[in-house]
């Protein structure tokens, strides 16, 4: 696989929306998919087994093109990457799924561009002007807000999981996007995936259903989706967008999950998307490229 740098600056710039847009396009199947796994797999276990077989084959993409290992000082953000993106984000999806559906839980997406940007300025240490932090209050609220008025007393849990996962997963996405441009793109999420092969390979084998009769064919591809899709053929085409394109310009590309998302939700899971939850969705897209307008 070529590096970034080897392209020119317009044919990186064209490369890096392209793959960011495949990236982002991939990650909306995410929550659907999960939804359908953990209707017959226990949610810890669906993530340790997705990232065992993704780690199993980033180890071998590594292993074929040769790479070198991570420096030293490269170990502890790709923990960090791990935790947030690996496990982190992946645990708290699936376990908060099986209190909302995937459409409820897509509109919490639509914070992740501002989570990402918010760690992004606190690791830059940015000082982004008073209307950037207008933008984040308001977004958090309208979130907030919706959660409310569809009866947040009513699954609790599971909207405070998917704001966590949401936090966890903008650290991850603000530390991978910084040691992408020194490690390269698609092995961020390799050497990320394998660092954390020592801790959900016995897991999945701990854990893993005394029986696997019973479980059906959707189950099964949705297992296949999150493991080979969302957890690694997505993160190639996301970081290597973000290194080819720029992080601010490509990560632009976030806001367009949560459409379609909903979109797979209503098709594929047959979910009810009413006209508010489109309506929350789309002035949190807006509140978030405010956001992100002003983070400079």
């Amino acid at each position: 696989m070529e590096r970034t740098s080897s392209l020119n600056p317009l044919d990186s710039s064209t490369h890096g929306w392209i793959n960011g847009f495949i990236g982002v396009v991939i990650f909306s199947g995410s929550l659907p998919a999960t939804r359908l796994a953990v209707m017959e797999f226990d949610p810890v276990f669906l993530t340790m087994i997705r990232a065992a077989i993704a780690g199993v084959l980033g180890l071998m993409l590594l292993a074929l093109f040769r790479e070198q290992r991570p420096a030293r000082n490269q170990w502890q953000p790709l923990v960090i990457v791990a935790l947030g993106v690996v496990i982190g984000f992946p645990l708290l999806t699936a376990l908060a799924l099986q209190y909302v559906t995937s459409a409820h839980s897509i509109v919490f997406i639509g914070l992740l561009p501002l989570a990402t940007a918010v760690f992004g300025v606190l690791r830059g240490g940015e000082r982004p002007r008073l209307v950037f932090w207008l933008f984040s209050i308001l977004g958090s609220v309208l979130v907030m807000g919706y959660a409310f008025a569809q009866g947040l007393s009513a699954a609790p849990a599971g909207d405070v999981l998917m704001l966590l996962a949401v936090l966890v997963c903008g650290l991850g996405y603000a530390e991978g996007a910084k040691l992408s441009r020194s490690l390269g793109g698609w092995q961020v999420i390799c050497w990320a995936l394998v660092v954390s092969l020592p801790v959900v390979v016995p897991l999945s084998l701990i854990l893993a259903p005394a029986s696997l009769s019973g479980i059906s064919l959707p189950a099964w591809l949705s297992l296949g989706y999150v493991a080979l899709f969302s957890m690694l053929i997505g993160f190639v085409f996301w970081y290597r967008g973000l290194a080819q394109g720029g992080i601010a310009a490509v990560g632009q590309l976030q806001l367009l999950q949560p459409f379609f998302g909903l979109a797979l939700a209503a098709g594929l899971l047959h979910e009810q998307v009413s006209l508010g939850m489109v309506l929350v969705t789309v002035a949190v897209i807006g509140c978030v490229a405010g956001a992100k307008k002003f983070a400079r």
